[in-house]
């Protein structure tokens, strides 16, 4: 990887990990970040070999200069692989959410990828590079209340998937890294956007959806505090960059893989059910479970 790697969304949580576990194996990052003083956070932590880049994938100037930085940077227009990890959580009852708030989560996730995919391709050819893209749990099984969520990340696959097989003649690798829950502050924000959903419905969704809304910002907290850390899922990106022969995905922690599982083989129905029924107090409070019903995804 001697051109580098970008990697999108790396102020926190796992594309900072994957910055840190990256440039301590002496690989040089380019670390995509939308403030300045998370750049040099990120650069005192990682040495030199961290090159912050404003980057913010919702923004096609600040992608366009990135990819320009890069090539200066290097001294020739080159990467050795792209790291597509800026993303956020929306969640809330699809009967109720504004539906600005699906465009928000497709933007940053959905078209904020392609978008960065397609202005760094050059530079992933002149490197013989690969492309990583962080999916989800939440792109293979849709949990209640996850639908925004979730539709982007099913995008995410369904892009990646093409991708794949699009740049296959060029010898460009496209991997998926799917983690269940991860212990990141993106969990602490949600759990505060979903007050901040619960106080904007109106009367009647708060009958509703209260109860589900109160559970699911539990759960959040939860896995804030005690879902696999980010460098368990920063060392499988890195193993994606660096395998002869990169897996197509990648599922990280017991609660991807169960989920997976359970998604593939188990009836819709069934499932559904299996999301609906009644859970305990001491079921969304406990540490780790099973299954995509239990746990939200990264």
């Amino acid at each position: 990887m001697q051109h580098g790697v970008l990697i999108s969304g790396a102020s926190t949580g796992i594309g900072r990990a994957c910055a840190l576990e990256l440039a301590a194996r002496g690989v040089r990052v380019f670390a995509g970040v939308r403030r300045p003083v998370d750049g040099d956070a990120l650069r005192a932590a990682g040495g030199e070999r961290v090159v912050p880049i404003h980057l913010d994938v919702t923004d096609g100037a600040t992608i366009a200069a990135a990819a320009e930085a890069i090539a200066d940077a290097n001294g020739e227009p080159a990467l050795s692989g792209l790291v597509n990890n800026a993303g956020i959580v929306v969640a809330g009852p699809l009967e109720f959410l504004p539906l600005d708030a699906l465009r928000q989560s497709l933007e940053a996730n959905v078209v904020g990828l392609l978008a960065l995919t397609q202005a760094t391709l050059p530079l992933l050819r002149a490197g013989r590079g690969r492309i990583v893209n962080m999916s989800s749990i939440s792109g293979r099984f849709a949990s209640p209340l996850l639908g925004p969520y979730a539709a982007s990340k099913y995008a995410v696959e369904a892009l990646s998937d093409a991708l794949r097989r699009e740049l296959a003649p060029w010898d460009i690798p496209v991997a998926l890294v799917e983690p269940g829950a991860v212990a990141t502050p993106i969990w602490e924000k949600s759990a505060a956007a979903a007050q901040s959903l619960l106080d904007g419905l109106p009367t009647e969704a708060n009958g509703y959806y209260a109860a589900d809304i109160e559970r699911a910002k539990r759960r959040a907290l939860r896995t804030a505090r005690t879902g696999i850390p980010a460098e368990v899922v920063a060392a499988v990106v890195h193993t994606a960059l660096t395998a002869a022969r990169p897996r197509p995905r990648y599922l990280v922690g017991r609660d991807a893989r169960i989920g997976a599982l359970l998604a593939r083989w188990l009836p819709d129905r069934v499932l559904d059910r299996f999301t609906r029924r009644p859970r305990t107090a001491a079921e969304d409070d406990d540490g780790p479970h099973a299954g995509p019903a239990r746990r939200p995804a990264r």
